[in-house]
């Protein structure tokens, strides 16, 4: 929740004025707030710069005051939805079981899905991590196919890590990551589990981006504050 409208396009037309820094075989998406998807989509338009909204709802119409549908996402010209992020499911209790509803909606309507994984610090302390990780997995994408997987990213966000003073090193990133992508592989095999993207979003800047994005199993990186400034963005973009 940053940004007016204004202040969200000329970041947007920031990081697209700078993409052609960065190496192609790298994907760089803009999630937005919703009242930003409209404009930013005309910014990014025609570049290889992706647009994601955060959220939507779980259902597809009706007398919902206040919601998003996936159907007016998509009218937007939005490819991406972010789902069960960290902070949705603290703040806004929301559920394994609403996130596979959502999940079934944005995929019929052509949005691929980023869907976020991760454990608080209470469940990391007590060693519930893998744990935590695997249930989350499991209620939500097992419910899924082969196929679904091809347009589902999984986002890795270790919620003890951001904003704590904590820091996860990137061994333990890695540790997670390859959990995950053995938990897809259990399930899916080994084909999908190795062509599914997983990012790690645990406070990922400039300063460490490099040493996440050299472990084997971190394809990427869900960046928070650190994309609120354009260049620090394009810097981490420039990591890899």
């Amino acid at each position: 929740m940053n940004t007016t409208v204004p202040e969200g396009i000329e970041l947007a037309k920031a990081v697209v004025e700078n993409a052609g820094r960065v190496s192609s075989n790298v994907k760089l998406i803009i999630a937005t707030p919703f009242t930003h998807l409209w404009p930013i989509a005309e910014v990014v338009k025609g570049t290889e710069v992706g647009l994601s909204a955060e959220n939507c709802a779980d259902k597809e119409k009706g007398a919902y005051t206040g919601e998003i549908s996936v159907a007016m996402l998509k009218s937007t010209g939005c490819q991406y939805t972010i789902l069960g992020h960290s902070e949705r499911r603290q703040y806004y209790g929301e559920t394994d079981a609403k996130l596979v509803e959502k999940t079934k909606l944005a995929l019929a309507a052509g949005l691929d899905v980023i869907l976020c994984v991760g454990e608080n610090l209470e469940e990391r302390e007590a060693g519930k991590h893998f744990d935590i990780c695997k249930a989350q997995i499991e209620n939500v994408l097992f419910n899924f196919t082969a196929e679904d997987m091809k347009h589902i990213i999984v986002a890795y966000e270790p919620v003890w890590a951001i904003g704590t003073g904590k820091t996860a090193t990137s061994e333990q990133a890695e540790e997670i990551h390859a959990f995950i992508r053995k938990t897809i592989a259990d399930k899916f095999g080994a084909e999908v589990a190795d062509e599914l993207s997983i990012l790690y979003g645990g406070s990922c800047k400039p300063s460490n981006a490099k040493e996440l994005f050299a472990q084997k199993d971190i394809d990427g990186g869900l960046i928070g504050g650190a994309a609120l400034k354009a260049e620090d963005f394009i810097q981490i973009a420039l990591s890899f």
